[in-house]
């Protein structure tokens, strides 16, 4: 989900905690939304008011990374694929039709079908030569283009590198209605990938008449999803949805007008919702064990999971975490099972490896978690020998180390225990906590400016490749100077030659000991939980899709039945 920043997924994505989830429903207006929605179902319309725990980004898809931006993305735009009411499977988006697709699986050639942009423009498959085109460019400096569309779409990485040009990206309109698609080699989950919004559309007349002016406001572009953005002046803390009449499929959309508004205080979310002001409430914390009684209540499962990313190598002088001890000591010194229990007290449960649980299972029908077991696990003492010899090797006894994390109720209680865990069981460490609003993080994250940074990243599609491919050596989301050889060959060769000397059961395995490699043998990250999502939906709400990789949610399918 992209960053979790997915799902991060995305971050899928990259994110921290709640400010990367969406769903929750409110309105810090809610006198005024309240009203409106009334007023609305007594004339026959549906209103759905929900909330956002952080502002989105941007709006433009192909500088977009992180999952606010990513779900905003998939109510007003579509790509060739959207994923489908049951969450996982994709179904015809901009396509008309099922690709087909040349005997050596690299040639996709899809028909689109008669579809408009919100302002009556057609959509073209030059629309997805351009938007792909721009994503690539190393002059747009996309921080999703070349990590997606490298070794998966013919020459994207040879682009990025800046040895050809974007033109030569594989990606042709043969017409106005047929896109060709050139792969590097078989993707076996390309289709899926097709639902990304890196892969959207961009109507290049219209952004090319805007100029810099486009996606700075929702005045400022056009769509061609299920719903068009009203209402968002770029930076602030509410948007509307509202049923766009250009959909090829509307009639599929019931719901004329969703209300966002951001909510960052836990309790706020409950009161909105306990005075019906809220359709659907993301729950953390005592909230979450406070509720659980409700029938209203249930908890979602996700695949995201959240961990410490190491820098090891900030303002290019090395720190203490360029060594391995110190970066063991750091992933066994906290109690992860009590903060997921305690803490978040929403069905999170403590994470001891990369992989999610119930996520994919290997060629033999186990879940890949059980397949690898535990990695790494909550151990003071041996953490304690382990910091004592990483600062014995750096020639130190005392360090100090910044946290860079979120600012929303729950990030800031987790970093509190982190602190107050990692000081206590590794003497002569201090942690200094940073916790800036979401988009200022995204920036020190991009500019690697950080020592540790409490991350997330939720899967950008089916396969465990959406997670091993974070940290390759240089890799575009690699942000934090790792690098094993030993790592790079595993996952490179496991992805390259897959059905050219690799098995699957050689692929799962290879993806399996690559991430032994990461966590045993390096602790390039410190695997913290797997989330869950508590939540509160009332009963006439109906059809909110939740996916476990891309956009977190889809609300084509919502309806308000009262």
């Amino acid at each position: 989900m992209r960053k979790t920043k997915g799902r991060l997924g995305i971050l899928l994505a990259l994110s921290l905690v709640l400010s990367m989830i969406l769903g929750a429903c409110g309105s810090k207006s809610s006198d005024s939304s309240n009203s409106s929605a009334s007023k609305g179902n007594a004339s026959g319309k549906e209103v759905l008011n929900i909330m956002e725990s952080a502002e989105i980004p941007t709006m433009n898809t192909f500088m977009a990374q992180d999952a606010v931006s990513y779900n905003a993305m998939n109510q007003v735009f579509e790509g060739l694929m959207r994923l489908g009411q049951d969450g996982v499977t994709p179904v015809l988006g901009m396509a008309a039709e099922k690709p087909t697709v040349s005997k050596d699986q690299t040639v996709y050639t899809f028909k689109l079908r008669d579809a408009k942009w919100s302002n009556g423009d057609p959509v073209t498959a030059n629309d997805f030569v351009y938007s792909w085109r721009q994503a690539i460019d190393p002059k747009n400096s996309s921080p999703y283009g070349a990590y997606m569309m490298g070794g998966v779409i013919k020459n994207a990485s040879e682009i990025a590198a800046k040895k050809k040009k974007p033109e030569e990206l594989g990606v042709k309109a043969i017409d106005d209605k047929t896109l060709e698609v050139t792969l590097e080699h078989p993707i076996g989950y390309f289709e899926s990938l097709m639902t990304f919004p890196l892969f959207y559309p961009m109507d290049q007349k219209y952004i090319e008449s805007k100029g810099k002016e486009y996606a700075s406001n929702s005045d400022n572009m056009v769509y061609n999803g299920p719903f068009t953005l009203t209402k968002w002046n770029g930076t602030g803390d509410s948007w509307t949805y509202e049923k766009n009449p250009n959909y090829w499929d509307k009639d599929s959309v019931k719901l004329s007008q969703i209300n966002v508004n951001v909510v960052k205080d836990p309790g706020t979310v409950i009161n909105l919702y306990d005075t019906n002001k809220l359709d659907w409430g993301v729950l953390s914390g005592e909230y979450a064990a406070q509720y659980k009684s409700n029938p209203d209540y249930k908890v979602l499962s996700d695949p995201t999971v959240y961990y410490l990313k190491f820098n090891q190598e900030r303002s290019n002088q090395k720190t203490a975490l360029a060594n391995t001890d110190i970066r063991k000591a750091i992933s066994m010194a906290f109690d992860k099972e009590a903060m997921a229990t305690t803490i978040l007290a929403n069905g999170s449960t403590a994470a001891n490896g990369l992989y999610p649980k119930d996520f994919l299972k290997t060629p033999g029908g186990e879940d890949v978690r059980k397949a690898n077991g535990d990695l790494v696990k909550y151990n003071a003492k041996e953490a304690k020998a382990l910091w004592e010899k990483g600062l014995k090797a750096i020639g130190k006894s005392k360090v100090s180390l910044e946290l860079l994390s979120g600012d929303t109720d729950s990030a800031k209680k987790m970093d509190e225990y982190l602190k107050g865990q990692l000081e206590k069981n590794l003497p002569g460490l201090t942690i200094t906590l940073s916790e800036p609003p979401f988009k200022v993080r995204l920036d020190r994250d991009n500019k690697q400016d950080y020592d540790i940074e409490f991350a997330g990243w939720g899967p950008d599609y089916l396969d465990l490749y959406t997670f091993s491919n974070l940290f390759l050596t240089g890799g575009d989301q690699n942000r934090m100077s790792y690098s094993d050889p030993e790592y790079d060959k595993l996952v490179n060769d496991a992805y390259s030659k897959l059905g050219k000397g690799v098995t699957k059961d050689q692929y799962f395995q290879m993806q399996l000991d690559a991430e032994k490699i990461l966590i045993q043998k390096d602790a390039a990250i410190a695997p913290i939980y797997q989330k869950a999502i508590a939540v509160l939906q009332k009963p006439y709400v109906k059809g909110i899709v939740k996916h476990p990789f891309g956009p977190g949610y889809s609300y084509k399918w919502a309806s308000i039945q009262k």
